[in-house]
């Protein structure tokens, strides 16, 4: 079985912490009050999904390479997901607006929409949108494969429960 964790904390290494915070807020983002101290801040990205905005300083105590120069190298692309074409333009110039860099053209294809900014500390953000179709389609596929899985191990244990009885 794979691991399929409940929630996920993306840390990243922000200069300064209150114009980080300030830039998503006037995003819309909203931030786990419970979660955010003078050395970092929980953006809520999602019901369990969150980014962790950590002073470079406070980063640095939990790794012991170097923090990513983020002028010159790409450390990570997040993507976040929209619910339409939209408002993954309307996020874009929200970003924008509040200070953000533009990272590259916005991608139409047959199955998605994309837009890309940097943030205030070089970081690249995508926002995504895919179209309801194709959503639909990878959700029957996981709802297949998760019925297929369990049926083979309902089977299998069937299988051992009755080869137990009559040993």
């Amino acid at each position: 079985m794979s691991i399929q964790s409940s929630h996920i904390f993306v840390n990243l290494p922000v200069k300064n912490l209150e114009k980080s915070v300030s830039f998503f807020k006037q995003l819309g983002f909203e931030f786990e009050n419970n979660m955010t101290n003078d050395d970092g801040a929980a953006l809520i990205i999602g019901p369990t999904s969150y980014v962790m905005l950590l002073t470079e300083a406070y980063f640095k105590g939990f790794t012991k390479k170097e923090i990513a120069d983020t002028s010159s190298q790409r450390e990570v692309i997040l993507t976040i997901s929209a619910p339409s074409k939209e408002k993954v333009d309307e996020l874009i110039s929200l970003a924008l607006t509040a200070g953000a860099q533009p990272a590259n053209e916005n991608v139409d294809d047959e199955f998605m929409y994309y837009g890309s900014f940097i943030d205030l500390d070089g970081h690249m953000w995508e926002v995504l949108y895919m179209q309801e179709i194709y959503m639909r389609s990878i959700e029957r596929s996981i709802r297949k494969n998760t019925l297929r899985m369990l049926l083979k191990c309902n089977r299998r244990n069937v299988f051992q429960g009755s080869f137990a009885k009559s040993s």
